[in-house]
C-alpha cells in the first residue's frame, strides 16, 4: 500500500463546499424556531455524508465536512468563544451582498468581534465533535478548517478588547493562543492530523487601503505580520510531530466577491520565514494577488506553497496548459518540489455559496487533481 505523504497534498483544496438547498432550508427553519438544534444536526449529518462522498469520488486525499455546520467560515467559530460578541448580522450581510455586483461589494459591514471579558473555550471544544463525525465517514485524511487566531484582532484592534480583562495586549494574545492550543490538543487526541487556519488578515495587509485601516486602529501594518506569525506559532505549539498545519490566505470570497487587492510582497518575508507551519494556501487566481516574485522568500526545505490557481468565483474552467505554465513560472522563485495546487479558496465561504454549481465544483476539483498528476506524477 502506497504511503500517503504529509499534508498539504500535491493536489488539495481549501475546504468549504456548496451547501445543498435542503440544508439552507433546514437552517432557515431552525433560525425561525421551527426545527430544534438536534433535528438540524441530523440533517447536517446527512449532508456531510454527501460532501464526503463527493470529495472521495473526485479523488481528493484531504476530506472536510464542507463547513456544513457553519454559516460563515469564521463567525460561527469565533462567536463560540466565551465573552466574544458582535453586532454583525449574517442575514443583513447577505442581503446587502445581493444588491452589489460580485467583486464590487464595499458596503457589507464587516464582522468585528468584541472581547468583553476573559475569553474561554466551550466545554468539549469547538470543532472536536465535528471532526469525530467526519472522520467516522472516511478512511482518508480529514482536514479541520478554522479561523486563524488573528481573526479576533485585526478588524477591531486594541479598542475592541476589554481593557479591564486585558490591560496589556500580551495577556490577550497569550489567552488566545492557549485557547487554540487546547483546541488543537483535543483535536489531536481525537485523531486529527491536518489543520488549516483561514486568515484573511495577512492577505488584507497586502492592500494599502486595509493597511491604512489598521493604522487608524492604532496598529503598525509593518509589524503585524511578525506579531501574527508569533501568535500563530504559539497557538499551535505542542502539536504532535505528525500533525500538519497550514495557513490559507484570502482577499475575500463570499458570494464570489472580493475585498482587497495587492501582491504578497509586504508580508512575504515574515510570513514564510517566521510562521512555523507546513504550508501556505495562496490565492493566485487573478491579477489581484500580484506576481510570483514574493515566493523568493520561501525557505528551501519542507514548507509547501499551495498555488490557488483555479478560481472558485466563476464557472469558467481553466485550461491545463495555462495552469502548467503558471506552475512553471512560480517554480522560478520556489523549488517545484515545494509547490502544490488547489482552488484559490473554498466554494462557499459562507452558507450562501459562490456563483457556481456543484457540477462546476466537481469539474474544478478534478482539474486540480489531473493537472497535479500530470505535473508531478501520480
Amino acid at each position: 500500500m502506497t504511503k500517503v505523504p504529509r499534508p498539504p497534498y500535491r493536489f488539495d483544496h481549501v475546504g468549504s463546499l456548496l451547501r445543498p438547498e435542503a440544508l439552507l432550508k433546514y437552517r432557515e427553519e431552525w433560525k425561525k424556531g421551527e426545527l430544534s438544534l438536534e433535528q438540524l444536526r441530523v440533517h447536517e449529518d446527512d449532508c456531510i455524508r454527501h460532501a464526503v462522498r463527493l470529495q472521495e469520488e473526485v479523488g481528493l486525499e484531504s476530506i472536510t465536512d464542507g463547513e456544513y455546520r457553519r454559516e460563515s467560515f469564521h463567525v460561527d467559530f469565533i462567536t463560540q468563544i466565551e465573552n466574544v460578541t458582535s453586532n454583525w448580522d449574517f442575514d443583513e450581510a447577505i442581503k446587502v451582498g445581493k444588491e452589489d455586483k460580485a467583486g464590487q461589494n464595499k458596503k457589507t459591514p464587516p464582522f468585528i468581534p468584541f472581547i468583553t471579558g476573559k475569553i474561554g473555550r466551550p466545554t468539549g471544544g469547538i470543532e472536536v465533535e465535528n471532526f469525530k463525525y467526519t472522520s467516522s465517514l472516511t478512511d482518508r485524511t480529514v482536514k479541520v478548517t478554522m479561523p486563524s487566531p488573528t481573526m479576533t484582532h485585526f478588524r477591531g484592534g486594541r479598542e475592541a478588547i476589554d481593557k479591564v480583562a486585558y490591560p496589556e495586549m500580551e495577556d490577550f494574545f497569550s489567552s488566545l493562543a492557549k485557547l487554540y492550543q487546547d483546541e488543537v490538543a483535543d483535536l489531536a487526541a481525537a485523531g486529527c492530523r491536518y489543520i488549516q487556519l483561514d486568515d484573511t488578515n495577512l492577505a488584507y495587509l497586502c492592500d494599502e487601503g486595509m493597511r491604512e485601516n489598521s493604522r487608524q486602529l492604532g496598529e503598525n501594518p509593518d509589524e503585524l505580520p511578525a506579531t501574527y506569525a508569533a501568535l500563530i506559532n504559539e497557538s499551535i505549539k505542542g502539536r504532535p510531530e505528525d500533525m500538519a498545519v497550514c495557513v490559507h490566505l484570502c482577499r475575500g470570497n463570499a458570494k464570489s466577491q472580493w475585498f482587497a487587492t495587492g501582491g504578497y510582497e509586504p508580508v512575504a518575508d515574515n510570513l514564510f520565514n517566521l510562521t512555523d507551519v507546513d504550508g501556505f494556501f495562496l490565492e493566485y487566481d487573478d491579477d489581484r494577488s500580484g506576481g510570483f516574485e514574493p515566493l523568493r522568500f520561501v525557505p528551501k526545505g519542507d514548507k509547501k506553497i499551495v498555488l490557488g490557481l483555479v478560481t472558485t468565483k466563476r464557472s469558467v474552467v481553466e485550461s491545463k496548459d495555462e495552469l502548467k505554465r503558471r506552475i512553471d513560472e512560480a517554480s522560478k522563485y520556489v523549488d517545484i518540489d515545494q509547490i502544490c495546487l488547489s482552488p484559490q479558496c473554498g466554494f462557499s465561504s459562507n452558507a450562501i455559496g459562490n456563483l457556481v454549481t456543484e457540477e462546476d465544483e466537481k469539474l474544478k476539483l478534478r482539474l486540480v487533481i489531473e493537472t497535479a498528476e500530470e505535473v508531478w506524477g501520480s
